[in-house]
């Protein structure tokens, strides 16, 4: 029963990390329209009031970019958000955000190359390799808006492997990438 619940932890929580990637999601969800701000507080501004541009912006809420390439027939790029970082920004207690230590969540958009749209219909599996070879996990990318994605398991620093295969009606592709956790 303890599996079950944390697991459904990780998916509220990954829906919510989502959901606060969203462009207006965090400033709407709240009384006054400002995300929560205090005094000092830049959390509900737009990034260009900071003076980050937009795409400044979307790269903080959709993680560091591991990964840009071909995968099979689209075009991908693969990010990974830190979810205990995110979760901080998004107020809730040190407490709370420390649950979320080691995970990040793996994103993976994937386009058309003919059209610059997003996929459609896409699924797929990747396998993690960590740091001591030894280990690995192999878990199942869900359709998340406008890209396919996981929550996955990155408490050691070293190098990791993703080796991701999808499929949709529209063909197949497998791409492996690599990152290193400092």
């Amino acid at each position: 029963m303890r599996t079950i619940g944390g697991a459904v932890m990780a998916v509220v929580c990954g829906a919510a990390l989502i959901l606060g990637a969203q462009p207006g999601v965090p400033a709407a969800a709240s009384p006054g329209g400002v995300g929560g701000m205090r005094q000092g507080d830049h959390a509900g501004m737009k990034g260009t009031d900071r003076g980050m541009t937009a795409s400044a912006v979307d790269d903080v809420n959709k993680g560091e970019k591991i990964f840009a390439g071909k995968v099979g027939p689209w075009t991908g790029e693969a990010r990974l958000v830190d979810m205990m970082t995110q979760m901080m920004r998004s107020g809730v207690t040190a407490k709370t955000a420390a649950r979320f230590a080691g995970r990040r969540h793996l994103m993976l958009f994937l386009t058309e190359p003919a059209t610059g749209k997003p996929a459609a219909g896409v699924a797929g599996k990747v396998v993690v390799t960590g740091p001591d070879k030894a280990s690995s996990s192999n878990v199942t990318l869900v359709v998340m808006g406008e890209h396919i994605g996981a929550d996955v398991d990155m408490r050691k620093p070293g190098k990791y492997t993703f080796k991701a295969d999808i499929e949709s009606a529209g063909g197949k592709g497998s791409v492996v990438f690599s990152y290193t956790l400092k």
